[in-house]
């Protein structure tokens, strides 16, 4: 494995090496004139806003977002929905149309208008996924948490969702439990782009790599396509020195520093695994590797830099989504690449020194998962009542709409209760 760079990132890739993406190749250099984002787009690093919101959409802020702060696609969830729909009246004409037209199911009415927002963001960056040739440019919408646990739960509705959201520039997430696991491979047999999210562990990263990889030679056993398939996989990092940095002594140099190491060496894993002998043959039939995504990566720790998590994941083919104050910190004053050496040496000595040091990654890595996913439930719960709100208080103003009118056409007031109709 060549190296070069500052902190023992790979150089240029030459000869097999060359199958990775690139995707940042075909983006067009005059896009930005903020120097730390072009600095960043220049090392390979796609930059995507982990935020979606109709108040983005409507205004023109996203679309501003991707004209001047080079951003090349969007990520979203139960918690992001959430804190839209309820901070928000943009969403309340769309309801009161469905609940017109006789929509009631909260999660029915959910989708209607998250999968209109998708829909809207993926034509904004409709232009970058052309440009990039199918690498950049993507959208993500996430399954819906209350199937983390459920196969074949999760696979028909991604293929819904998919089917309903009708662009090339989306990807369905699918949580990196033991139930998505098998999901991930079955939807990408199956044509779906998928973006693999709530992974932290490393083992569990080998059996997301896996999925992909078993899904994209299954179609091309069964003579389908695969040049036309996209996956990202989406590891979590800030949220593995929230839970590593409480195992170690204060001081300690391993501090701010654990999950950084955990994603470099998830990176150089990507490295060996999307350039050795098994995927050259499904890249000899155009089929593009499963980009890294570094995700979580708002810091969280006072004390660290607001920019850590994006000046230290600075490697080829990566793709970092950052919530929006991350986004214009890092153009503000971000130094892509860092300070520290991750060469795969140095990332396996700081993780041998945590261990020593007491910090226990498996189990750390595990309770995450779990809770991510308890998390997103929560917030999936939490947006249903939301909507259930607003749903009761469109449904009576509808209904006392319809008996105005029915107050105008028969001269008088009328029961609203059913089986009551006539005058009060």
């Amino acid at each position: 494995m060549e190296t070069g760079g500052n902190g023992g990132d790979p150089g240029p890739m030459n000869g097999k090496n060359a199958r990775l993406s690139g995707a940042n190749r075909h983006m067009n250099p005059d896009q930005t004139t903020r120097p730390r984002l072009q600095a960043l787009r220049d090392a390979g690093v796609s930059i995507w806003l982990d935020t979606l919101s109709r108040e983005l959409l409507e205004t023109g802020a996203f679309a501003a977002l991707v004209a001047d702060y080079s951003v090349t696609g969007v990520t979203s969830n139960p918690t992001i929905f959430a804190k839209a729909i309820k901070g928000s009246d943009r969403y309340d004409d769309q309801i009161r149309r469905l609940v017109t037209s006789g929509a009631r199911d909260p999660q029915t009415l959910f989708l209607a208008l998250a999968l209109d927002d998708v829909r809207q963001a993926a034509d904004v960056l409709r232009p970058s996924y052309d440009a990039s040739d199918g690498q950049d440019g993507f959208v993500s919408f996430e399954c819906t948490p209350d199937l983390a646990d459920d196969t074949d739960g999760t696979i028909a509705q991604a293929l819904e969702l998919w089917r309903r959201l009708a662009r090339p520039n989306v990807l369905i997430k699918v949580p990196a439990t033991d139930a998505g696991i098998p999901a991930i491979e079955e939807l990408t047999a199956r044509g779906v782009n998928v973006n693999v999210t709530l992974l932290f562990s490393l083992s569990r990263y080998e059996q997301v790599i896996e999925a992909y990889i078993a899904g994209l030679e299954r179609r091309l056993e069964a003579g389908e396509r695969v040049d036309g398939i996209a996956s990202v996989a989406s590891f979590f990092v800030s949220r593995v020195d929230a839970k590593a940095d409480a195992q170690l002594p204060a001081g300690s140099d391993l501090r701010g520093r654990i999950a950084i190491a955990n994603a470099r060496s998830a990176y150089w894993r990507y490295r060996k695994r999307f350039t050795d002998e098994r995927w050259l043959i499904l890249h000899d039939a155009g089929a593009k590797p499963q980009r890294p995504l570094w995700a979580s990566t708002g810091t969280k720790n006072p004390a660290y830099s607001d920019v850590l998590y994006v000046d230290e994941l600075v490697v080829p083919d990566a793709i970092n989504t950052m919530p929006e104050a991350t986004l214009r910190a890092f153009a503000d004053h971000g130094q892509p690449g860092g300070s520290f050496d991750w060469s795969p040496d140095a990332v396996e000595e700081t993780l041998r020194c945590a261990e020593a040091a007491g910090v226990d990654l498996d189990a750390i890595t595990a309770e995450l998962e779990r809770a991510g996913v308890e998390s997103f439930c929560q917030s999936y719960e939490e947006l249903l009542r939301r909507i259930e709100s607003k749903l009761a208080a469109i449904v009576l103003d509808v209904s006392d709409s319809r008996a105005a009118d029915r107050w105008s056409n028969e001269g008088g007031p009328v029961s609203l209760e059913p089986g009551t109709r006539g005058r009060a």
